[in-house]
């Protein structure tokens, strides 16, 4: 059975289809769509896309990506490029940096087979990997990450950060071909300040990137990444590339800029009401092992039931999702299956181990999650 809810708020998968539980449902349409409209941000805004893979793990994905026009894609893990490599990918920014000998070797047998571009924000690593290149004779493409303001990592904008590029530009063995940020601080804004936080982050990666060049260093890409502010960032003049993540299935976060809301997210949790305790609670098959833990300023709780909205997915113990029942829902009784879109996509995507894909109500295809767990 499925529960009576309001179809209003489409679901994903037809009732009549049977699938276990829980599952992580894919609407192919759906997502083609998030990929082609993005593609078409970037086009319209002049930047490339280089979208990042920690979202959906899966280089069927990545390949759909970059038919559509992407330039490459991006990762965080040496493990998730290996896989993106062995899936036919062939351009590859990492966006974390490579410190330590077994990772610099892994990266070597990488760089034989796809382009690796690395970021980093240290001497130290740029050392490392400006010895190991030069024993290679190899030469490595270098992204310096500048901090615009989330604080986490990657050198300050401006002053500190000019300095630092301009030393690891002289190493031998190393090419510094562009700086990035991850505009991350502008999530945590209110709606009505993430285009000014998303600007002022563009404004100051452009205008570091303007004083390296006046010491003399060619650099060709100036990168940003976030998919809430990607529409302001990279809309300032000078702005090369844009590497967002979420857009590809879209989550619960994004529901608080208004820009969209759960017509439009392609990736659900598919669960079971496995009971109903009280007259105002039931207990679905999904806990923290499928939704992750992550809450939202977007929707209260651990996730949006489809059709449910005065709902709340309230208290996740391992695999139990505790349902509060709200005023005027259409009711749920066990046995029922209903979608779930997770708060955050990225680490439930990862708990899981398959992306069931539909096409129009139906299962056309089952994709391994190849990239899940390769955290190093």
């Amino acid at each position: 059975m499925i529960a009576t809810a309001d179809l209003a708020e489409r679901l994903i998968l037809n009732p009549n289809v049977e699938l276990d539980t829980p599952s992580m449902l894919v609407d192919e349409a759906l997502m083609e769509q998030n990929i082609n409209e993005m593609q078409a941000l970037a086009r319209s805004l002049g930047a490339q896309l280089r979208p990042h893979i920690k979202t959906h793990k899966t280089p069927q994905i990545a390949l759909r990506q970059i038919g559509a026009g992407a330039r490459g894609i991006t990762c965080a893990k040496l493990g998730e490029a290996e896989v993106m490599a062995d899936g036919g990918v062939e351009d590859i920014l990492m966006a974390y940096p490579v410190v330590t000998p077994i990772k610099i070797q892994r990266l070597l047998h990488l760089m034989e087979r796809v382009r690796m571009i690395i970021a980093l924000d240290s001497i130290e690593a740029a050392e490392s990997l400006a010895t190991a290149m030069n024993r290679n004779d190899r030469t490595l493409e270098i992204f310096v990450e500048i901090n615009t303001g989330q604080n986490r990592a990657g050198k300050l904008w401006g002053q500190e950060a000019t300095n630092f590029a301009t030393k690891v530009a002289r190493l031998p063995g190393l090419k510094l071909i562009g700086i990035m940020t991850h505009e991350g601080h502008t999530h945590t804004l209110p709606a009505d300040q993430i285009a000014a936080g998303a600007r002022e982050a563009g404004h100051r990666l452009v205008e570091t990137a303007e004083m390296i060049r006046k010491q003399g260093v060619d650099l060709l890409e100036v990168s940003v990444g976030s998919t809430p502010s990607s529409p302001y960032t990279a809309s300032i003049g000078g702005i090369t590339e844009m590497r967002p993540g979420t857009y590809v299935f879209r989550d619960t976060t994004g529901f608080v800029y208004g820009q969209f809301g759960p017509e439009r997210c392609a990736a659900r949790v598919l669960a079971t009401v496995v009971a109903h305790p009280a007259v105002d609670r039931v207990i679905l098959d999904c806990g923290s092992k499928t939704l992750a833990l992550d809450l939202s300023k977007g929707h209260p709780g651990h996730g949006y039931i489809v059709g449910h909205p005065t709902s709340v997915l309230a208290r996740l113990s391992e695999e139990h999702g505790v349902v509060e029942i709200g005023e005027n829902d259409p009711g749920f009784a066990i046995g029922d299956r209903v979608e779930v879109v997770p708060n955050h996509i990225c680490p439930s995507v990862n708990l899981l181990d398959t992306l069931t894909i539909v096409r129009d109500g139906d299962v056309i295809d089952t994709w391994p999650i190849a990239a899940r767990g390769k955290v190093q």
